[in-house]
This record gives structure tokens, sequence and C-alpha cells, in this order.
């Protein structure tokens, strides 16, 4: 948001802040002494069931139709979210969130999706190394049967559209790492992601397996979102056009984001999960739309566990990093270790959100239940392939602010929305860049195809948080960050965005052609 916003102008961008920045602070000043979130939160309109009650579900594995060949249809599904309710949404192949699919690193796979949703729908794999036929490009759309061709709100002359099926190759030529899959429509992306289109992708190799980190049962992936219900069970959502079909975008409070007053973890409302006194690898993904976390675990005692930080979203860190709480904005992924052995048969240890309140504060719990053997280690070394790149030979700036878009407000990148027609930045194949990144508000900046290092933040080194090799990095309000990146693997036309889903829908996005 630019300096010098009108109180009511403020207060349409995200809410408390705007008193603050009406009385004299800059906005960067008031939203750095607030502890809420850029965003507006709903609040269900149903009764929400007590904490640590619901088993914590583990998400499918998607059998392949054929060596390396995948099929997914996206459906309306009724789902029992809160316990007795049955909520209808959007899913992959009937669940929420939708089958993990395991991969190794370099054996190509294919997925044919089928839509089956009464709207377009485009399927992105956020952190995969993609050929942009295969990317997610917002306007390659997968149309219903009884869709126009012709129907949308913003033509694209390059745009690759398919009636009611598309096949994505992913060569998977990358590091080992939790990526997921989710819906990337244009315009549209944030109220498909809270109806339900995402899951996790598994990308292994057997360097990792090796490691002898915790596995099999011991090795839990934990995909983060919240959500809000009306009165019949449903989903709320404040979209301008219920349908998704005409018009896009959130009733006007809700214009920094949208939060939820129930926290999922894999599609349950504060699960429960019981493991053993030994170590878990934790595989944490944020998949909210734009709520931010800050994680800790703290046993019955009081007792703050450590969480060893072993990987980040694009694969194992060279070290492990320690953390008492550990940071996660929206598409963010953090691989950590938990141990339980300090923790008494029959104890508990919850899963906390600093960031949170009341119910929001609350995540999840592991009910420890028994001794175990362990043969489980965090070895000090983890990777020695995060070799180091070459000077970079350009540096950009980029700037993330609010403002005004098609007579509305906005989300924009150095002053512009989104055009699928423009081209804001042409990089050679290969080469290595500086990206600076400022930003207004909160903003989890995401790179399609290319992941980054964090060189710092505010100009000094940057967080613990920001160790290895990312594809989304989460700036603070009023902050400013450093990016080193290659563009290598494919030419093509990609993306960087705001992964804040609201921010995406209303401008936050610019085109990178590879060439």
């Amino acid at each position: 948001m630019r300096e010098g916003l009108s109180r009511r102008q403020a207060l349409r961008l995200g809410g408390a802040f705007g008193l603050l920045t009406a009385a004299g602070l800059s906005t960067a000043a008031a939203l750095s002494r607030r502890p809420a979130l850029t965003g507006a939160e709903l609040r269900s309109a149903v009764p929400l069931p007590p904490p640590f009650q619901v088993p914590l579900p583990l998400p499918g594995v998607l059998a392949p139709v054929a060596p390396g060949r995948y099929e997914i249809t996206q459906r309306v599904a009724e789902i029992e979210v809160l316990p007795g309710i049955r909520t209808p949404m959007w899913t992959y192949d009937g669940t929420f969130p939708g089958p993990t699919i395991e991969s190794r690193r370099g054996q190509a796979i294919t997925v044919t999706h089928r839509n089956e949703l009464p709207v377009p729908t485009v399927v992105h794999l956020h952190g995969g190394r993609t050929p942009a036929d295969s990317d997610g490009y917002p306007t390659d759309l997968v149309l219903p049967a009884k869709w126009p061709a012709d129907h949308h709100p913003m033509p694209d002359p390059r745009a690759v559209r398919t009636r009611l099926t598309r096949t994505h190759t992913f060569p998977l030529d990358q590091r080992a790492a939790m990526l997921w899959y989710h819906d990337h429509r244009m315009d549209f992306t944030a109220p498909a992601l809270w109806r339900g289109l995402a899951g996790l992708h598994i990308v292994r190799d057997d360097a990792e397996e090796a490691l002898g980190l915790p596995s099999g049962p011991r090795e839990l992936p934990l995909l983060l979102t919240d959500r809000a219900f009306a009165a019949d069970g449903s989903l709320d959502y404040p979209s301008v056009d219920g349908t998704l079909r005409e018009r896009p975008g959130v009733r006007e409070s809700f214009l920094g984001g949208v939060l939820g007053d129930v926290l999922l973890v894999n599609g349950a409302p504060w699960p429960v999960h019981e493991v053993d006194a030994a170590r878990y690898r934790l595989r944490i993904l944020n998949a909210s739309n734009a709520r931010h976390y800050e994680l800790e675990a703290v046993a019955g005692d009081g007792r703050r566990l450590p969480l060893v930080q072993i990987g980040a979203d694009q694969g194992l860190l060279a070290a492990p990093v320690t953390h008492a709480a550990l940071p996660v904005g929206p598409a963010e992924r953090y691989d950590v270790v938990v141990d339980f052995a300090g923790v008494p048969a029959g104890g508990h240890v919850r899963l906390l959100n600093r960031l949170g309140s009341g119910r929001t504060a609350e995540v999840m719990a592991f009910r420890v239940a028994r001794r175990a053997r362990d043969d489980s280690r965090v070895p000090a070394v983890l990777s020695t392939d995060l070799t180091p790149w070459d000077r970079p030979v350009r540096v950009r700036d980029f700037s993330f602010r609010a403002g005004r878009r098609d007579g509305g407000s906005g989300w924009l990148i150095d002053g512009r929305p989104f055009d699928p027609a423009r081209t804001d930045v042409t990089v050679p194949l290969g080469d290595v860049e500086l990206w600076r990144l400022v930003a207004d508000v909160h903003h989890p900046v995401h790179l399609h195809l290319a992941g980054f290092r964090v060189l710092s933040r505010g100009g000094r080194p940057p967080l613990p948080q920001d160790a290895g090799l990312k594809d989304t990095v989460a700036l603070r309000p009023g902050e400013a960050a450093e990016i080193l990146t290659r563009f290598d693997g494919y030419r093509g036309r990609y993306l960087f965005h705001c992964h804040n889903a609201e921010h995406e829908d209303m401008g936050m996005m610019a085109n990178l052609e590879i060439t």
C-alpha cells in the first residue's frame, strides 16, 4: 500500500491497520506493530468440535494406471470435514486433500486431469521444474463439457485450452522435495483453493533415503489450511459471484485476504495423532489462502520441543537448523524433525500457532502412546548438492503494493496488474539474476520453474527459516528482500506472483519469459 492512502482505502485493504495508518503511522510501521495478519477472518455459523478429538487423516497415495501414468478426476464430492456434517467441496478424485503422488527424481511421469466441475480449471505443480506447456499457466484452461470455448474475462491469444481433459508431463529432473498441486485458474485461484483443489506430490531419491531420516509411519505430511462454515455446513467464502463463472473477486472487507476460524490439518479440524516416543519427520505445507502461521511444539509440562528443520521448499538443507518457533507463509513447505523421546507415554504435545488467537492458536496434538525403538537419525550433513551459483548477470527490482486496477482496488507488481498479453521479464536460459523484492504488507512471493536462495532481508542476513533452496519467500510488512536465482530448465512463459491467493486473483502476478 502506498503512503498517503485515505483512511477509507486503508480499511478496504485489510482491516484494523487502517486505523493506525489514519492516526499518522506509515503502513509498514502500523502492520509491524500488530499481531494480526493481512486479511479478514470469517466466522463459522455452525458449532465447532473441541480440539484434539478427530484422528489425523493421512492422504491416500495415488496408484498409477500404468507405469509412470496417473489420472485424476476433478469433481464435486461431499466431505465430512466437521464431525457429522457433510460439506460439498471441489476435489481431486473425491478427497480433500487430493491424493498424494509419489515419484522418483529423474523419472518422468504424466498426469491426466479430467474436469467434471462446473467451471474451467488449471493445474499447477507448485515447485515443479516443469516445461511451460505443462506448468499450468492461468489461461490454459481445461473446460467442462458445456462451457463456451471463448468465455473468459481476459482473452489470451497464446492460451492452449482443452475440453474435459489435459495431460501434464513432469520430467521431475529436480531435487527430492515435497511439492504440491493446486488450481491456478486466472482470477479464481483463491475460491478454487478454498473449495478444496489442493494435493501433495512428493519427489524422492536414493541419496535422501540413505540418510536414515524418520520414514514410513514416522514421516507425516501435514497440509495446513483454514476454512469457515456456513449454517448449512457448506464452506463460507466471500465471493462477489458465488458461481465463479463471471465476476472475480471478494467482498470489499476481504480484499486483504480471506482467513477462516477453523484450522484443518489434512482436512481435519484440530486433529490428534498417536505417535511413538521417537523422532518423526513432519512435512509441513501451508496451503491456506492468506493465513500465516508461527508453529511451536509444546509438551504438557510447558516445555518447547525443538523443531529441527532439515528441508525447505526445494528439498534438503545443507545442514539442520533448529527452531524454537517456525514461521510458515502461504505456499511455503518445511521439513522438520520432532523428537518425542523425552515425552512420557500418555503425554501430549500440542502444535500451536503463535500468530493465532482463540481457536486459531491451536493446530493439532500428538499423543505419545508408547516407548519404541528408534533407529533414525538427523545427520550433521544433509546435502552436498547446493553448490553456489555464478555472480548475477543483472539485478532487478520489484515492488509488491496495493493500487488501483480497472477502476477498483487491486494488488500490483511495479504498479501494474497482471496481463497475459504482456511480457514483464525476459531472461535468457541459464542466466543468474539477483532480484530485490519490496512489500507493503505480507506478501508470500512465489517464482515458477526456478528455486532461489534468500540473500538478505532489510539489508541484513536472511532469517533462520530462509535456509536452503526455496521457491516462495514470505515478505513481511514494509520489508525488502534479496533473492538469487538461476533460470535453467526450460524455455517458455512462466510466472511470479504473490501467493496470498486473493492478492494473486486481484492482479499481483507477472509474466516471466525464458528464452
